[in-house]
């Protein structure tokens, strides 16, 4: 997987690379060796082709040069003085480990091959350091390579690669799109392998979250996991140009964030759920996927949302969701445009014959039932459907223990700031409930529900204070009745 160099970093490492360094002082300083010198100057500002030959000459040299071993310390610890030497040289090393394939293999073999550079990482806490970002760059290249040579990894990778994602995250929580965008770029090149999918899922609260808020601010819909998602309302971002979607949000960063969740979600069955639970990703997706403004986003929505649904283990759980947000409607939109892509075409295939497998099988109690457990609730048909709670609301009542009015009940003790019509639609829920089986109002009541239903009355939103009027109705008309 190629990607293009970020333009923050490729500009910093031209700059670099056109300083003069003045090497002969830093030998007579003591600040590198006569030998480090003759090394770096047979391969700095010659033809790719040349530096190929040198280096592949005399790998062992280059090893040493770059991270040291048994006959000394690598240049970058023996330079730690002189931050210009060191970014000069990172610069250098970058390019060799790019230009010469045979290169990392070599570096690999040290003992300790990310010595010189993991401490680099801490040079300073500012996210714009040049030493901390060209050697992340480094550091990136390397572990790369080492994961897709060993994708067991080693002890020294796994210990390396967490530290490498936590620099990482800081630049992920940085204004500054160019910081966020290499920062990205480096998590792709990493997310190869199981075990480095595992790592970074481990440490999802540095890794993960900023990447989602990233995907929230392009969405339009900032922190908020509420009426935007599951409602399908906001802005479109299709029109938008490169430069600027919603929140701010380049289109390049925006492709790379998805790629790189893509590449998570490889690992559907141990990070499915947890997304869901943690970042409400299902209607997340569905939302950018209903904005997306290419076909290669819209690829990666599709994808990712196939990884996460499909693995057994999550449909249970994910499945519902995906129906509650109105996938289904969505998926069958997609399919009446004209899309190229034969991967984007086989994967809105199978995510449509996955949910329609799925909605196929279900009641209209199930229905009800999943929404309910999902907890947003939308005036799907159900909700003010005569027949349907003439003939399922005991069902509702006694299913399971007498699960699903639990459920209501801790719907109905949130807040609901951010969308007031999942009050409404529980407190039209309860009025059913109790018309159609008022022996059971004792339930409800021991659940806190009439309690809550007559706070609401007072409530500020006009439609949850008309169904909370209606509910509390059902209950002072069964008492007259009786």
């Amino acid at each position: 997987m190629s990607l293009d160099p970020p333009t923050y970093l490729n500009s910093l490492q031209n700059n670099i690379r056109a300083r003069p360094i003045p090497w002969e002082g830093a030998v007579r300083a003591g600040t590198i060796t006569d030998n480090d010198l003759k090394k770096i100057k047979a391969v700095d500002k010659v033809r790719k082709e040349q530096r190929k030959q040198t280096v592949e000459a005399d790998l062992a040299a280059y090893r040493s040069l770059l991270v040291g071993g048994d006959s000394g310390k690598s240049v970058l610890e023996s330079a730690a003085k002189r931050a210009d030497v060191i970014q000069y040289i990172l610069v250098l090393a970058g390019d060799l480990i790019s230009d010469i394939p045979s290169l990392p293999s070599a570096l690999l073999d040290s003992s300790d091959p990310y010595k010189p550079f993991v401490p680099l990482l801490g040079h300073s806490t500012n996210p714009e350091d040049p030493i901390p970002l060209l050697t992340s760059s480094v550091l990136a290249s390397l572990i790369s390579s080492a994961l897709v040579t060993n994708p067991n990894s080693t002890a020294k990778t796994d210990e390396a690669l967490p530290k490498l994602y936590t620099y990482l995250s800081t630049l992920t929580k940085s204004q500054d799109s160019g910081l966020q965008d290499i920062a990205v770029q480096e998590y792709s090149a990493l997310l190869r392998t199981k075990k480095s999918r595992q790592l970074f899922w481990k440490q999802r609260e540095e890794t993960v979250n900023p990447l989602v808020d990233v995907l929230r601010s392009a969405a339009g819909t900032g922190s908020d996991n509420g009426s935007t998602l599951w409602n399908g309302s906001g802005g479109s971002i299709r029109s938008a140009t490169d430069a600027g979607l919603a929140g701010g949000v380049g289109l390049q960063l925006l492709y790379h964030v998805l790629l790189a969740i893509w590449q998570l979600s490889f690992e559907g069955s141990m990070v499915g759920q947890g997304l869901e639970e943690e970042q409400e990703i299902i209607p997340l997706y569905t939302h950018l996927l209903r904005l997306s403004p290419k076909e290669k986003t819209t690829r990666l929505l599709l994808s990712t949302l196939l990884n996460l649904l499909s693995p057994t283990s999550n449909r249970s759980a994910l499945l519902p969701l995906a129906v509650t947000a109105r996938l289904p409607a969505l998926l069958q939109n997609l399919k009446g445009r004209h899309f190229t892509d034969p991967d984007l075409l086989e994967d809105l295939s199978s995510l449509t014959d996955l949910l329609e497998e799925y909605t196929n099988a279900q009641t209209t109690f199930d229905e009800y039932a999943s929404e309910v457990q999902v907890g947003h609730l939308r005036w799907t048909p159900p909700h003010r459907d005569a027949t349907f709670w003439r003939e399922n609301a005991r069902k509702i009542l006694e299913n399971n223990k007498g699960e699903l009015p639990k459920k209501l009940a801790e719907i109905m003790g949130k807040s609901w700031d951010d969308d007031k019509q999942v009050l409404a639609i529980a407190c039209n829920d309860v009025g059913w409930l109790v018309k159609e089986v008022p022996e059971k109002r004792s339930q409800l009541e021991k659940l806190g529900i009439k309690g809550r239903v007559m706070e609401l009355m007072a409530e500020g939103d006009e439609g949850v204070r008309w169904e909370s009027l209606r509910a509390v109705g059902e209950w002072l008309r069964y008492s007259f009745d009786r």
